[in-house]
């Protein structure tokens, strides 16, 4: 060992995947997904909101996109908004 200096450390190889030595590892927790950006609809947006989309932005957040539109409408509301 050298003096102070910095240490050559041998890493295991990539297969390019994010794997090392072609392990295929895979640590995730749940299926919540934190999307870059915080969604910016207003109360009226989400009320006259196509189901499509709603299904969409729901899926993107990793939240369930069970029930008809109305029940998709009102958990958007109370997952997105803050009260006033």
């Amino acid at each position: 060992m050298s003096g102070g200096g910095m240490e050559s450390v041998a890493r295991p190889r990539s297969n390019g995947s994010g794997a090392a030595n072609g392990q295929q590892k895979r640590e995730r927790c749940g299926d919540f997904q934190m999307p870059l950006h915080y969604p910016r609809y207003t109360q009226s947006d989400y009320e006259t909101m196509p189901e499509w989309k709603l299904d969409c932005l729901l899926k993107e957040y990793g939240l369930p996109i069970a029930g008809d539109v109305e029940q998709k409408r009102k958990f958007a509301i109370g997952a997105f908004l803050w009260p006033n």
